[in-house]
């Protein structure tokens, strides 16, 4: 290699370090320890929650994860997203596959997680479009088709889960995944032509952002606020189309068909330490104004940082975060 191309093949077009740099080359470079091992599905000893893997598109080789707890009765189903900034992290990972059985077993929910492409080596919309065609896959075992061009149905799926109870959850940018997935129900239903309503959407820690800085993101100290990692993040992961850090994708505020957000009720979970705290709190304002019909809740974790519960699942306030979950899910039970 001459001293012009190896020079060229150093030159990095984005940094988040230590995370991930992407060089000009199209090379990514991602940090090891953020490349954990693949845990295997498997059963788990301390939850009974058993776990499989299922490829459900061949041109995108895009994979679901499902939980199934240790429950005969028919279930609600819960579509996952994990989060990384849309370039890091797996659902295959020891922090979500645990977390994961956790809350499968505690919510009593079969849980879809999708492991979805990542940028940049395939920016945005690819990993929307994963998602969507994940949840399409979903509602394909409500209908009465035994089978399309592409799939055969899922034995858990038919026999186990309630299909007028489906939720979607992500934290992160998996949060942003969740909302852009029930606008795009509430926009133009799903793909099948079938009716469809999702019950509720459970955002933690979403990734929005903005020019504009709101409460005190300008005052916080964090890692995700150092050398201003939200927006590279963003850049990274985006289209060369999109209209920058204010694209109604990462900014909802400039979305005219919010209030079109497909389902009754949305659970934000905030933490207190949390560089997006107050771009949850701003979401939940902008959705009420906008002419949505639906409810939306608050939760936040006091003292507690981004994505917290994923790093510690048994402290108290992870577990307090779970139970806010699992009272979203289940609202007449936890009522009584």
């Amino acid at each position: 290699m001459d001293s012009s191309s190896k020079s060229k093949s150093d030159e990095i077009m984005i940094d988040i370090s230590p995370a991930i740099r992407f060089y000009k080359t199209g090379r990514v470079e991602r940090h090891p320890r953020l490349n954990t091992p693949a845990v295997p599905p498997s059963l788990d000893p301390k939850t009974g929650v058993e776990s499989k893997d299922i490829k459900i598109s061949i041109e995108t080789n895009v994979f679901v994860r499902l939980f199934k707890p240790n429950n005969q009765k028919k279930l609600p189903i819960l579509l996952y997203f994990h989060g990384g900034g849309f370039c890091l992290e797996s659902t295959f990972s020891p922090k979500y596959h645990n977390y994961l059985n956790s809350l499968s077993s505690e919510a009593q929910v079969m849980i879809v997680s999708v492991e979805y492409r990542r940028a940049p080596e395939h920016r945005l919309p690819a990993a929307y479009h994963d998602c969507w065609d994940a949840l399409n896959w979903v509602i394909f075992h409500a209908t009465d088709d035994t089978h399309n061009n592409t799939h055969t149905k899922e034995l858990w799926l038919q026999d186990n889960v309630d299909f007028s109870k489906v939720f979607l959850m992500g934290d992160s940018s998996g949060g942003n995944i969740a909302h852009y997935l029930a606008l795009r129900v509430g926009i133009e239903g799903l793909s099948r032509g079938r009716a469809f309503h999702i019950n509720g959407v459970i955002l933690v820690h979403p990734y929005f952002w903005s020019k504009r800085r709101i409460g005190d993101e300008a005052s916080k100290r964090s890692y995700l606020s150092v050398r201003g990692l939200a927006e590279k993040i963003w850049e990274l992961a985006c289209p060369e189309k999109s209209s920058g850090i204010d694209d109604p994708w990462i900014n909802p505020a400039n979305d005219p068909c919010l209030s079109s957000l497909g389902c009754n009720r949305v659970l934000i979970c905030v933490a207190q330490k949390d560089l997006f705290r107050d771009r949850g709190l701003y979401y939940k304002e902008v959705l009420e104004k906008s002419g949505w019909q639906g409810t939306v809740e608050v939760v936040e974790s006091k003292g507690e940082d981004h994505t917290f519960h994923l790093l510690n699942r048994s402290c108290a306030n992870s577990l307090e975060l779970l139970r806010k979950v699992v009272a979203f899910i289940y609202p007449a039970r936890c009522a009584l």
